[in-house]
């Protein structure tokens, strides 16, 4: 018995199938207990998501998504699009931009793999307190598409634990976010953050690309 699964699960043929701006899909071939098997992976930046808290309530975004065809309720989050940016610098960053505050405390409550079975993508969950309302002095693009649609509401986290139960809040990842307060976890900001993404190693190691190069514009 291998050690280690990259012993056991080796990668002998790779080929980029899809290369769009948020995804790309890949084709590997790899070895496995009982012979060789094809496996379809979609590459993807991973992401950050933010439970910011202020005064025992949760910063809640209800946001139109297109692959369910309908609006759910979230916690800001954005990818890690841009190159050579930290996890933590993104999670400010998406702070600012969906929700228009800034947080002075940050802890980490976990990490969620999305949907291991196909597709890449991690998402590094933070908690941030003692909120400031604002953004300082950063620099942020203009809302546009569906984050020019987005409804903001402060919600106790009482309540918000309810609308898990109840599948008001369908989004994995906020799901996780909020079953992470109701337990009570808090982590090192700055645990190291065990993601890895096909599509971003490819594309910030292209010529001519600079730290904070959006990666969904490199192709």
């Amino acid at each position: 018995m291998a050690s280690h699964a990259e012993d056991l699960y080796r990668v002998s043929d790779s080929d980029i199938l899809f290369d769009g701006p948020i995804i790309a899909v890949r084709k590997d071939t790899i070895s496995t207990p009982t012979g060789s098997a094809s496996r379809e992976i979609v590459e993807h930046f991973s992401a950050v998501a933010i439970a910011a808290v202020r005064e025992g309530r949760i910063m809640m975004i209800r946001q139109y998504r297109h692959g369910v065809g309908r609006y759910l309720w979230e916690i800001p989050a954005g990818l890690l699009d841009k190159v050579g940016e930290e996890p933590l610098d993104a999670a400010r960053r998406e702070l600012a931009e969906e929700a228009g505050v800034r947080a002075k405390s940050w802890a980490l409550l976990g990490d969620v793999v999305t949907s291991p079975g196909f597709s890449e993508e991690m998402c590094r969950i933070y908690l941030a307190e003692n909120i400031e309302d604002g953004v300082g002095d950063m620099e942020l693009e203009e809302p546009a598409d569906e984050e020019a649609d987005l409804e903001r509401r402060w919600v106790p986290v009482e309540e918000a634990i309810e609308w898990v139960q109840t599948g008001r809040v369908e989004n994995s990842i906020a799901v996780a976010a909020i079953l992470h307060l109701a337990a009570g976890t808090r982590r090192e900001a700055d645990e190291p953050f065990a993601y890895r993404s096909g599509m971003a190693a490819r594309r910030s190691s292209r010529p001519g690309v600079h730290p904070g190069d959006d990666m969904k514009k490199i192709r």
